[in-house]
């Protein structure tokens, strides 16, 4: 027999700060969905609903609300933000950032109007 989920609780204060942080500004679309889910969630609307009112799937919901259910300590908002992934490592350090971004601010070889990439990619190997 599958488990019950627990409820999402929010006080007055944590849905007035989501639902400014929903009306106002520019976020990511995914910050704004986790906190339109925890909305919902408070209200007490069912899995099957949010699914297709926000279009995530069952483990995005359980993922919010795993995540929302030991916050105690923590602003809402910390919530809705991703944890920064792993992936491949930069290959590019700032020196050579820096250098890429000196020679695309210089002038551009004669005959040219501009630098390309490919020109920038040669004169950096240079």
């Amino acid at each position: 027999m599958p488990k019950k989920c627990q409820a999402v609780r929010l006080t007055t204060g944590e849905r007035d700060v989501l639902e400014k942080f929903v009306a106002h500004g520019t976020k990511s679309a995914r910050a704004i969905n986790r906190a339109r889910l925890l909305l919902l969630l408070d209200e007490g609307r069912r899995e099957q609903e949010l699914t297709t009112i926000l279009g995530v799937s069952r483990g995005t919901i359980y993922n919010v609300r795993q995540k929302y259910m030991p916050k105690e300590h923590t602003h809402i908002l910390e919530v809705l933000h991703e944890a920064p992934r792993r992936g491949r490592p930069i290959k590019i350090d700032r020196r050579v950032e820096a250098h890429v971004t000196m020679i695309a601010g210089s002038d551009p070889p004669e005959g040219y109007g501009r630098w390309t990439l490919h020109m920038i990619a040669d004169k950096l190997v240079q």
